[in-house]
């Protein structure tokens, strides 16, 4: 997944997955890419909340 556009960039999911992981990436974009911030300076990411 492209966190920046929340694109599938490699690989396959089913469609119905595919569609809650691109919804829940959506919601949470600003926590993504904070999230990748933290790991790329080696720092524990916080905990996103799931899809419910």
């Amino acid at each position: 997944m492209d966190i920046n556009t929340c694109e599938l960039i490699e690989g396959e999911l089913p469609k119905k997955q595919l569609r809650l992981v691109l919804a829940w990436a959506e919601l949470h974009n600003e926590e993504l890419l904070a999230n990748w911030r933290l790991a790329m300076d080696s720092e524990l990411p916080f905990k996103i909340e799931p899809l419910k």
